[in-house]
């Protein structure tokens, strides 16, 4: 039996021509993190919301068990839809910021079931990718996009 339709699909991803808005979000995420972040060495960050609107941020050093982790992720979720009360314009995106190149890593692999298994127990769809400051990347389809010179609009 097929997956209902607001059950997110595993193997679900971001694959192009990605639809304007969301091109548009994932650039601003990006661009945020550039912007803000300077150092050569950071901590990665868990992001939950909209870029350059509203959205949560926490550091995942030392949440190394996965039902924490997901439970980071529900907590996100509820606070998000919490808002204002007013229905959301869009779902919210989850990225998560961090050093190195856009490969998937273990930290990603881990995060991203973390994030996965949230959204499937609220019946959300999940959209993830994986930050760093030239980039993002989706690490369940491998879409991604990379500039080598950002900036703002």
């Amino acid at each position: 039996m097929p997956p209902e339709p607001s059950t997110p699909r595993p193997d679900a991803g971001l694959l192009d021509p990605l639809p304007t808005r969301l091109r548009r979000a994932l650039r601003r995420a990006v661009l945020d993190h550039a912007s803000a972040e300077r150092r050569q060495v950071y901590p990665a960050l868990l992001h939950l919301g909209h870029p350059g609107a509203r959205e949560g941020v926490v550091p995942v050093a030392g949440i190394g068990d996965h039902s924490l982790r997901t439970d980071v992720v529900a907590a996100m979720l509820a606070r998000h839809h919490r808002g204002t009360g007013a229905p959301p314009v869009a779902a919210p995106l989850v990225w998560l910021t961090r050093p190195g190149d856009l490969d998937l890593q273990d930290l990603d692999a881990a995060w991203l079931a973390a994030a996965w298994a949230a959204h499937a127990e609220r019946g959300a769809p999940l959209t993830m990718v994986v930050v760093n400051r030239h980039g993002w990347r989706d690490p369940r389809s491998g879409t991604a996009q990379h500039w080598v010179r950002l900036r703002r609009r």
